[in-house]
């Protein structure tokens, strides 16, 4: 295995981080500007309006998209021990 198949293999680690890591922080932080804007225009600044909403979106995220997760990496990961018995 030469440095170019190690950097082909990061890159792939990188962008399935990514792919994982999209939804969730996207999705929070439209919650977190819209409640943003929303404390702007009451002017209420409660730090835990912001957490708790974050906190059940990241929650239902996880539970409608965690096998796809869940698949996504272990298919990257059995890709990297066929890599490794390989060469």
């Amino acid at each position: 295995m030469g440095v170019s198949d190690c950097l082909a293999i990061l890159n792939s680690a990188i962008i399935m981080m990514m792919k994982i890591a999209a939804p969730m922080l996207l999705l929070s932080m439209l919650i977190g500007l819209i409640i943003a804007i929303f404390q702007a225009a009451t002017q209420i600044h409660e730090q835990t309006i912001t957490f708790v909403p974050k906190l059940f979106i990241i929650l239902i995220i996880l539970m409608v998209a965690g096998s796809w997760m869940m698949s996504n990496l272990t298919d990257f990961t059995a890709d990297i021990f066929r890599l490794v018995a390989e060469g």
